[in-house]
């Protein structure tokens, strides 16, 4: 498909964005990083929303992780694509139905923005799951998740529309010249995925799912993720 024009961005980009490239994709979309990819970047660094620092695999085999635990990337903290997602997954899965499942299970969201923005997207989304930041994106390289401005298919998650998604993320980036962080939410081409870790008769948690984004408004739909979650659907929504 070819790439339209920068969709749900900032007025201007974050200077940290020309940190980690994304080169040519090897891996395909579904295709679950391999064990070496995972023990080369789980020292990786991401930051809480104080920004103190955290090894990625703390995130997912951390003291008081769960036994699986769904790492969603989102693009720039600006992005009203992600932000409806965020939204409508907020909405359709809750922390404690998480819990209640057979494999007790969590979900953390990392964005490639300033972690001084954090803050702001539990505010915009109503996100009740806890939130990093990788503003270097070298996970998101290292994972092989993509840039692209490709907008794709409207996506069944979407409440607005993109004129309305668009105005509202520029403004978001003006009410943030005071804090200085305006032009720090991230790259605007940066797409992210979700990545399900879990463990295998106690081994270390591997990545036995996950969907990369081929374009800025593909996130896996939430009844599809419910479904990964909860293939029985006796606690998940499978059908909102």
């Amino acid at each position: 498909m070819a790439e339209s024009a920068p969709t749900d961005s900032p007025p201007t980009e974050s200077p940290v964005a020309t940190e980690a490239k994304s080169e040519s994709k090897e891996l395909a979309p579904e295709q679950p990083p391999s064990a070496e990819t995972l023990r080369k970047v789980e020292n990786y660094t991401v930051l809480d929303k104080e920004g103190n620092k955290h090894p990625f695999k703390s995130l997912y085999a951390g003291p008081d992780s769960t036994s699986r635990v769904l790492v969603i990337f989102i693009r720039h903290f600006f992005c009203g694509s992600c932000q409806e997602f965020i939204h409508a997954l907020s909405e359709s899965i809750k922390p404690d139905d998480l819990l209640r499942l057979p494999v007790s299970t969590s979900v953390v969201i990392v964005g490639c923005g300033d972690p001084g923005l954090i803050d702001h997207y539990h505010k915009e989304t109503g996100c009740p799951f806890p939130i990093y930041a990788d503003p270097t994106r070298k996970l998101y390289a290292d994972l092989d998740m993509v840039t692209s401005y490709a907008l794709g298919e409207r996506p069944q998650y979407f409440r607005k529309s993109m004129v309305r998604l668009i105005g509202e993320s520029v403004v978001q980036g003006f009410k943030h010249i005071s804090t200085g962080l305006m032009t720090k939410a991230g790259d605007s081409s940066q797409n992210g995925g979700e990545f399900l870790f879990e463990s295998n008769d106690g081994d270390e948690k591997q990545v036995t799912w996950c969907h990369r984004m081929t374009n800025t408004r593909d996130h896996t739909l939430i009844p599809a993720l419910a479904h990964v979650l909860d293939s029985e659907g006796k606690v998940l929504p499978l059908n909102n």
